[in-house]
This record gives structure tokens, C-alpha cells and sequence, in this order.
């Protein structure tokens, strides 16, 4: 094979071993069995990954992946290839069918399927089970129970703008109204209120310092110190509950109870991946992009290799739930019941000035009325140029 022939597919994704090894192994491996391809992955930081412009990724790289919100944006401009024009249906119902959650029909909008789901996460619950047993104590199960256990300062979970905004969904949810659930209103104001309310009297009850961390510098913090035992809701990453990773293993379970009622609904993240419309070798980008949303390698290659799959074979398979102390058999149940986000095109933007109103009420207090309120107008600004439905 002559360097004039050789396929070259780039590739881009987040900077936390979860997000960049099991696409550099799967990348590596595939070459192997493709000789004349070779496929390389840069890295991006995680907060690049929530807001970056897709636009800009997909004009310099082949393979991209990426969080669902900015599905209506890339759908919109025909960012990405619409995969069902290229990939065969029996592959898709298969993908489908194996769906983590909403995970698969995150990726579909418009009439069309914008990237495979090959990573699945929502917020869940850790703990570190040695500071437990020194305590004599169990994971909160009721809301009761986690305030107890906050009060003695040994609660942590993130609260960065998105984060902090991700929460309150969860927290609407636990109040029975799951946000943008009407066309013309973000929530009902009592309801966002009250959630907010209660989301800040926890966040008060906890370090300062969770109002700068996102989920992997929480789950940091919370191997590497002896100073907090339980967290109520991060995204979830299973690389923290496998043997080596980090100074002290992580466990991890469902959502304790919010309210009086059933266990929290989380707001439902993950990654997908999807093809640029510019890329040049489209053949050899969908034929990767296959082989790593395949069932075989998603419950091998893909999960030894630090990755978080998106097909739920590998999520009950023995296997990986071995390697990772139960981790997937364990949170399955929060992923199935996981809240969708909207994907509009403008939605991205929504979240990321709805965060920050979030993030300053959560630090500094203030009417929760007036900031629902903000919210309110912010949404409706979000929807106003592209006059779309909150989907």
C-alpha cells in the first residue's frame, strides 16, 4: 500500500480516559484487520465537549463524537451524514433494539439517525465503600437519609453551571413535571421553585468547592481523599469503580429517592458517533463507525479499554460487570428511566446561559421565582429564530 493510497480518517473526542482510549484501541485494532487506514483521535476537554461549536469539528475531522443536545443543530445545517442513508436497517434495529435508555433515539431527529450511541451515561450514585464500613454506615437510600448524611459535611456531587442546571431537571422531574414538557413554558414556576430551592438547600450543606467541580473532578476528589463518602448524582464513569484506576475504588448504584417518592430521574448524557458530511472517505469512516457500535466489540475491546458502552448486551454481560464491580448491572435501572433533554437547534445555547443563572443562585442564594423567571425568557429566546417544538 503506497503512502498516495493509504486512507487517513481523523478523529475527535473528549479527554478523560472513558472518552479517548477505547477510541484510540478500537481505532488501532481496526487498522489492523483494514490495512491502508489509519485512524487517529485528538483529544478535547470536557467542557469543550458540552459547548464547542459542531460546526467547526466537523470541518476538520472525519469522525466525531459528541453529546446529544447539538443533534437539532447538526440536523439543521447537515452537518453530519444522516446514517440511515448509509448503514443497512437491520444494522440499526439491531442498535435499537440493545438501546441503554433513550440513548438510541437521542441520535434521531428530523427523520433521520445522526450518530450510533456508543457510550451511555446519566447521573448516579458513588460512594466509597471502605469510609462506609469505617462508618458503620450504608449509601443513603431517601432523601431523609442524604440530608443526615450532608449535615456532617461527607456529601459531594457537581455543580458547575451544566451540571448544576442538569440537576434541577432531575429535581422537576422528582416534583413530577419533567421540564419543557409544554411547548411555550420551561416548567410550571412553583414546581421550578421549589426544586430549586431544594437543590440549593443541599448545595449548602456540602463543601464550596463542588460549585467548581464537574463529574470527574468529583469522582477525583473522591478517591484520592478520606473526607467525603457519598455522592448522590454525577454522571456516571465506570473507569472510577475498576481496580487500579484510582487511589481508592469507587462503588456505584441507582439514584436515592428525591422527595418522598420513587428513585431520582436523571437527565440522560452519553456520547454518539457521527460522520462529517465533509469527510472524504465516507465508506471507511461508516465501516469504523460500525465495527465500534457493534455488540461484540462494545462488550470486548471497547469496555477493557476504559470505555463506557452504548449497547446494553454490554451492560449485562458478566464480563464487564466483573471488571467494574457490578457497575452497569448496578445503574442500568437509572439509565432505563433517564430524562431526555430537548435537541432543538438552539438548545445548546439555552443550556449553556441557563446554567450559569443556575450556578449563581446555587452560590449565592437569592428569589428562586425571579430565577425561574430568567429561565423562562431564556428558553423562549432560545426557540423564538428557529420557531421549532421542544424536541
Amino acid at each position: 500500500m503506497t503512502q498516495s493510497t493509504m486512507v487517513t480518517l481523523k478523529g475527535i473526542t473528549w479527554g478523560h480516559t472513558r472518552g479517548l482510549v477505547p477510541m484510540v484501541a478500537t481505532a488501532q485494532r481496526f487498522s489492523e484487520t483494514h490495512p491502508g487506514t489509519d485512524i487517529t483521535w485528538v483529544k478535547r476537554s470536557l467542557q469543550e465537549f458540552g459547548d464547542y461549536p459542531l460546526a467547526k469539528l466537523a470541518e476538520s475531522y472525519d469522525l466525531l463524537v459528541f453529546d446529544h443536545p447539538f443533534v437539532g443543530h447538526a440536523a439543521k445545517h447537515r452537518l453530519l451524514l444522516p446514517l440511515d442513508e448509509h448503514i443497512g436497517p437491520d444494522f440499526l434495529s439491531e442498535q435499537e433494539q440493545n438501546s441503554v435508555g433513550e440513548s438510541y433515539p437521542s441520535y434521531f431527529y428530523d427523520g433521520h439517525h445522526w450518530a450510533l450511541a456508543i457510550d451511555a451515561a446519566t447521573p448516579v450514585s458513588c460512594w466509597r465503600p471502605d469510609l462506609l464500613r469505617r462508618m458503620n454506615a450504608r449509601a443513603p437510600e431517601t432523601w431523609e437519609e442524604l440530608l443526615d448524611l450532608a449535615k456532617r459535611g461527607l456529601v459531594v456531587f457537581p455543580s458547575v453551571p451544566v451540571d448544576g442546571l442538569m440537576n434541577l431537571y432531575m429535581f422537576c422531574c422528582a416534583l413530577n413535571e419533567a421540564p419543557f414538557s409544554r411547548a411555550e413554558a420551561l416548567i410550571d414556576p412553583e414546581v421550578g421553585a421549589k426544586a430549586l430551592t431544594m437543590l440549593r438547600g443541599l448545595v449548602t450543606l456540602c463543601s464550596p468547592e463542588i460549585l467548581l467541580w464537574n463529574p470527574i473532578a468529583t469522582y477525583e476528589a473522591m478517591a484520592s481523599r478520606n473526607d467525603f463518602v457519598y455522592c448522590p448524582f454525577a454522571y456516571g464513569y465506570s473507569n472510577y469503580a475498576r481496580q487500579g484506576y484510582s487511589a481508592n475504588r469507587l462503588e456505584f448504584g441507582d439514584l436515592p429517592r428525591i422527595g418522598k417518592d420513587a428513585r431520582g430521574r436523571s437527565t440522560l448524557g452519553g456520547a454518539g458517533l457521527a460522520i462529517s458530511s465533509s469527510s472524504k472517505h465516507r465508506e471507511m469512516a461508516l465501516a469504523y463507525a460500525c465495527f465500534v457500535a457493534s455488540p461484540e466489540c462494545q462488550r470486548t475491546l471497547y469496555v477493557q479499554s476504559g470505555g463506557q458502552p452504548g449497547h446494553r448486551s454490554a451492560w449485562t454481560d458478566d464480563e464487564p460487570n466483573r471488571i467494574t464491580n457490578n457497575f452497569f448491572r448496578n445503574t442500568l435501572p437509572a439509565l432505563d428511566r433517564a430524562y431526555l433533554r430537548p435537541r432543538y437547534d438552539g438548545y445548546v445555547g439555552f443550556q449553556d446561559s441557563a446554567g450559569l443563572v443556575v450556578h449563581e443562585f446555587l452560590k449565592s442564594g437569592g428569589n428562586p421565582g425571579a430565577v425561574i423567571q430568567e429561565l423562562q425568557r431564556l428558553y423562549l429566546s432560545s426557540r423564538r429564530d428557529w420557531n421549532v417544538s421542544p424536541a
